[in-house]
């Protein structure tokens, strides 16, 4: 089922998406907010650009974006999937608990921020470009995987760029970060360890990072052949001497 919804508010849009049940696709999106939040046992194409908090509180729904998405995509979600096709905004994944977040091009700042995990449930997402400053910020669960894969190719012969911005994992607590890079080049923050990833960590990740490349069409062999770092706190509780009584 296709809908046109250029000429819809962001509360018209869902009402639609109500109404449907099943796969439905949403044509001449341009910017609305809220899209989706909180639904569940749908398959969602859109076209066009998604507003700020795309699939908020998302609890099962699969949302596909053609193209490129703004701030907060995924916030707080439960559980579901969604991909986009381009880049995304700042905020991505903010305390998400569970479900699963692919992003073919880059991510703006503070991706991951908040990310926990909940009982069974641990969220993922996995960037196939770059991130902007503070990714992963007070990360206390979860999975967040950086791949660098559009800078590598924008690099071209001079190399990779670096993949992240500054000040990653700041206030981190829980969860792992994986970046595609042996990370000479990144200031991490003394409550986490930054090391090369293992055989066993590569083995952790195989399963996203096939995910990534069957939706976008990539060799997971190729991927999955270079220098990964991986990155986990040191501490539950960064911020312990800060405090009288703990």
């Amino acid at each position: 089922m296709k809908v046109d919804v250029s000429s819809l508010d962001f509360r018209e849009v869902n009402d639609k998406l109500r109404e449907q049940d099943g796969e439905c696709t949403l044509t001449g999106c341009l910017g609305q907010r809220f899209i989706a939040a909180g639904m569940a046992n749908r398959e969602i194409t859109i076209e066009g650009t998604p507003g700020n908090a795309l699939g908020a509180y998302l609890n099962g729904a699969d949302i596909t974006v053609c193209g490129n998405a703004q701030d907060a995509v995924g916030d707080t979600m439960n559980a579901g999937r969604i991909v986009v096709h381009g880049n995304i905004g700042d905020a991505a994944g903010y305390a998400m608990r569970g479900g699963k977040i692919f992003v073919r091009g880059n991510a703006g700042y503070r991706a991951g921020i908040h990310m926990k995990a909940y009982k069974e449930k641990i969220p993922v997402m996995v960037i196939g470009g770059s991130c902007g400053s503070f990714l992963g910020e007070y990360q206390a669960g979860g999975v967040i995987v950086v791949l660098g894969l559009s800078d590598e190719k924008a690099a071209g012969a001079q190399g990779s760029r670096r993949i992240v911005g500054n000040f990653p994992c700041t206030g981190m607590h829980g969860g792992k970060m994986f970046l595609r890079t042996d990370a000479k080049d990144i200031a991490f923050p003394w409550q986490v360890t930054a090391r090369p990833a293992e055989e066993a960590d590569l083995a952790e990740i195989r399963g996203y990072v096939e995910e990534y490349c069957s939706l976008f069409g990539c060799d997971v062999d190729e991927v999955m052949n270079a220098s990964y770092t991986v990155v986990t706190p040191d501490s539950r509780n960064p911020y312990k001497q800060l405090y009288v009584a703990n």
